[in-house]
């Protein structure tokens, strides 16, 4: 099965002019705390320098959904677990606790940045505010750098660093907010049963 890092990841850059264009910590918080539901297109660049793209379904708290264009490869996020659904692999689908992975820090119910030790860097590079942030309870679980325009506040990507050191980047196109999406898109056993054909 071809290894992949979680999803969630993001780029930009140039020299940092003023610290006035960087956006406070409590802005950013309130900003993923308001997204209830989304739906948009990604481009994931993968530790080894391939790059893939496809569909994200966003549900806070604690859903999100990543199907992959021309590809057997789908993720979803629910139910407390992460799972990665291969199906050019017979084996059954990778699944990993939600809460000791980075996504964990965008999708839970209160998002609060500015916990403590969760933030170990924040800074503007000219361009975008940049936050790099690991669950202080589990920093085994690796980091996730989020990346943020600002004027209005919006979330454009995201790296996500496992605990190997692997680093998969995923680049969001615009996100539509406040869509309808159906509940069986989280449902991780129900993705089992029909992969199965049960």
């Amino acid at each position: 099965m071809k290894r992949i890092a979680l999803p969630l990841a993001l780029v930009l850059g140039l020299a940092a002019p003023a610290q006035a264009d960087l956006v406070p910590l409590s802005d950013l918080s309130r900003y993923l705390q308001q997204i209830a539901t989304a739906e948009g297109t990604f481009t994931q660049i993968n530790s080894d320098g391939t790059i893939t793209t496809g569909d994200i379904y966003i549900h806070r708290p604690g859903r999100m959904r990543f199907d992959y264009d021309g590809d057997e490869l789908l993720v979803i996020a629910g139910g407390g677990q992460v799972a990665i659904f291969d199906g050019r692999s017979n084996s059954n689908a990778e699944q990993y606790p939600l809460r000791e992975t980075p996504l964990n820090l965008i999708l839970e119910r209160n998002v609060d940045l500015a916990r403590s030790g969760m933030v170990i860097g924040h800074e503007f590079d000219g361009t975008a505010t940049r936050v790099l942030a690991q669950d202080p309870d589990r920093p085994e679980a690796g980091t996730i750098e989020l990346v943020f325009t600002g004027d209005p506040v919006e979330l454009r990507q995201w790296v996500i660093t496992d605990s190997t050191g692997a680093q998969t980047t995923v680049v969001l196109g615009t996100l539509e907010e406040g869509v309808t999406i159906p509940s069986r898109l989280f449902n991780i056993p129900l993705e089992v049963r029909a992969r199965r054909g049960d």
